[in-house]
C-alpha cells in the first residue's frame, strides 16, 4: 500500500514529526504542569501500597485480638484485590459520567469510609465489611490513575508520568510498614485499629489536592467543551503548536469536525459510555479485538508470572531455602523491598528513551531466568542432606531479588501504562477499567493460593510452574505487542490495524499505515 508522506490534519504524529524536523536542535523539555498532575493522580495508587504494607504487620495482631483463625487471617489479607473488582468494574463508566478528576475524588472518599470502618471494626465480620468498601476505593484508584495521567500527558513524556502509579504503589507500602512500626508498641486492641484507620489520613490530602488538578482534556472534547480543553492542553503540552495538533486529533476521535471552533458544541453520541460494552465485547472490530486482548493480557501475565507469591510470601520461600534466623529473615526480606522499589524508578526514566517493547521483553525474560534459578536452588535445598546448602541458599537469595528487580523495570510498569494508552478514546476508560480487574482478579487468586499449590506440588515446582507462564508471557509480548512510544494516543490505534507480525516489529516513531 501507498503510503502517504505529506502530515494530514488527522495525524498527529505526522504533524509532530514535522515539526521536530523543522527544529531538530529545539531541545526538549519536561512540561512541569503535566508532571504535578501525573504526580498528583498516580498518588492515588498509595492507597493500594499502603493496604499491602500495613496488612503484613496488622494480621498478627489482629489475629490475637479477634481469635481468628490462620485460614481467615489469609482471606483478610487478600480478599480485597477481588472486592477491588466491583470498584474497577464501575470506575469506568463512572469516570465517562463524571469526569476523570471528580473519579479520582470518588476513590478517595470510598477508600476514607473503608479505612474508618476497619480502623473501628469490633469483630471479624465488621472488619470484611471494612475491607469490602476500601477494596471498592482501590479498584477506582487503579483504574482511575493511569487513565488520567495517560490523558494528560505528552507524547514525549507519556511512559516516564504514566508509570508513577506503579512507584506511588511501592511508596505506598513503605507508608504501611512506617505504620506498623509507629503503632506496634500500642495495646493489642488499638494497634491494628490505628494501623488501619490511619490508612483514612492519605486519602483526604488526596481527595484536597486533586481539587487543584483540571480535568481530562479528552473527556471534556467528549462533553463538547472545547474551550476548556484547548486552555488545558496549552499548558499540559510541550508547545502552543502540539496543543493544536492534540486537540485536532481528539476532535477527530470524538467525531467533532476540525472546522468546529466553538467553546461549546454537541457531541455525538456515547460521550457517558453508551454502547461502549458493546463495541468492546459484543461486536468488537478486528482492531479492537486485537487491542482489547493485548490488554488484558498483559495484565494477565504480569499477575500469573508469580509476583505477589513472592513479595507476600518471600518470608516463607527465604525459610524454605534455609534461613531460619528471624533478624537475617527480616533483612533479605527488606533487600526484596529495595529491589523493588530502586528498579523501578531506573524503569520510570527508561520507558520513553528505551521504548515499552525493548523494557518489556527484557524484563519477562530475565522474570524467566530467576525463576528457574529460583527453582533449581530451592530444589537442590530440599534435596541436599546437609543442614544448610549455602551456594544454594545464595541462587534463592539472587534469584528472588534479580525476579522482583526485573518485574519491576519492565512487566511491572508497563503492563499499566501500555494498557491504558491503546484504548481509542472513546473506549479508554471502560477498557482500562476491565484490564484493572483482571489484574486484581489475578492478584486475588494468586495470592490466595500460594500455600495450598506448593503445599501441593512443592515449592520449588510452584516457581516452575511460574517460569512456564512467564515464557508464554514472553512469546506474547514478542508476537502481539507493538512499539508505542513516542506516539500520540490518536495514532497507537493505527498500529493495531496492521497484520500482528508487521506490527510487532515496527520501529518506535515510524509512521505504519494499514
Amino acid at each position: 500500500m501507498k503510503t502517504d508522506q505529506t502530515p494530514r490534519p488527522d495525524s498527529s504524529f505526522g504533524s509532530i514529526a514535522a515539526m521536530e524536523i523543522a527544529s531538530p536542535e529545539k531541545p526538549r523539555r519536561r512540561n512541569k504542569f503535566a508532571f504535578a498532575c501525573a504526580i498528583l493522580a498516580s498518588m492515588t495508587s498509595i492507597l493500594l501500597g499502603y493496604d499491602i504494607g500495613v496488612m503484613s504487620g496488622a494480621t498478627i495482631f489482629i489475629k490475637d485480638d479477634l481469635k481468628i483463625s490462620d485460614t481467615q487471617i489469609e482471606i483478610v489479607a487478600g480478599i480485597i484485590n477481588l472486592y477491588s473488582l466491583v470498584g474497577a468494574a464501575l470506575a469506568g463508566r463512572t469516570s465517562d459520567w463524571i469526569g476523570r478528576r471528580y473519579t479520582i475524588v470518588v476513590a478517595a472518599v470510598i477508600f476514607f469510609v473503608g479505612a474508618l470502618l476497619m480502623g473501628f471494626a469490633t469483630n471479624y465480620a465488621f472488619l470484611m465489611v471494612g475491607r469490602f468498601v476500601a477494596g471498592i476505593g482501590v479498584g477506582y484508584a487503579m483504574m482511575i490513575a493511569p487513565v488520567y495521567t495517560t490523558e494528560v500527558a505528552p507524547a514525549s513524556a507519556r511512559g516516564f508520568l504514566s508509570s508513577f502509579p506503579e512507584v506511588f504503589i511501592n511508596g505506598g507500602v513503605l507508608l504501611g510498614y512506617v505504620s506498623n512500626v509507629a503503632f506496634s508498641k500500642l495495646p493489642e486492641h488499638l494497634s491494628w485499629r490505628m494501623m488501619l484507620g490511619v490508612g483514612a489520613i492519605p486519602s483526604v490530602c488526596l481527595a484536597v489536592g486533586v481539587l487543584a488538578m483540571p480535568e481530562s482534556p479528552r473527556w471534556l472534547v467528549m462533553q463538547g467543551r472545547l474551550g476548556e480543553a484547548k486552555r488545558i492542553l496549552i499548558k499540559i503540552s510541550d508547545s502552543k503548536e502540539e496543543a493544536d495538533v492534540r486537540l485536532a486529533d481528539i476532535k477527530a476521535a470524538a467525531g467533532i469536525p476540525e472546522s468546529c471552533n466553538d467553546d461549546v458544541v454537541q457531541v455525538p453520541k456515547q460521550s457517558h459510555g453508551e454502547g461502549v460494552w458493546k463495541e468492546l465485547l459484543i461486536r468488537p472490530s478486528p482492531t479492537v479485538r486485537r487491542i482489547l486482548i493485548a490488554a488484558l493480557g498483559i495484565h494477565f501475565f504480569q499477575q500469573a508470572s508469580g509476583i505477589d507469591s513472592v513479595v507476600l510470601y518471600s518470608p516463607r520461600i527465604f525459610e524454605k531455602a534455609g534461613i531460619h534466623n528471624k533478624t537475617k529473615l527480616l533483612g533479605t526480606t527488606v533487600a526484596v523491598g529495595c529491589s523493588k522499589t530502586g528498579f523501578i524508578l531506573v524503569a520510570t526514566f527508561l520507558l520513553d528513551k528505551v521504548g515499552r517493547r525493548p523494557l518489556l521483553l527484557t524484563s519477562a525474560g530475565g522474570m524467566v531466568a530467576s525463576l528457574l534459578g529460583l527453582g533449581f536452588g530451592l530444589t537442590m535445598v530440599d534435596h541436599s542432606h546437609e543442614q544448610k546448602l549455602m551456594w544454594a541458599v545464595v541462587i534463592c537469595i539472587i534469584c528472588t531479588l534479580s525476579f522482583v528487580g526485573f518485574f519491576s523495570m519492565g512487566l511491572g510498569p508497563i503492563a499499566w501504562v501500555y494498557s491504558s494508552e491503546i484504548f481509542p478514546l472513546r473506549l479508554r476508560a471502560q477498557g482500562a477499567s476491565m484490564g484493572v480487574a483482571l489484574n486484581r482478579l489475578m492478584s486475588g487468586v494468586i495470592s490466595m493460593t500460594f500455600i495450598s499449590l506448593y503445599k501441593a506440588i512443592t515449592i520449588s515446582g510452584s516457581f516452575f510452574l511460574y517460569a512456564g507462564i512467564a515464557t508464554v508471557g514472553w512469546i506474547f509480548f514478542y508476537t502481539f505487542l507493538p512499539e508505542t512510544g513516542g506516539r500520540t494516543l490518536e495514532d497507537i490505534e493505527t498500529l493495531f490495524e496492521v497484520p500482528r507480525w508487521k506490527a510487532a516489529f515496527v520501529k518506535k516513531g515510524e509512521k505504519t499505515h494499514g
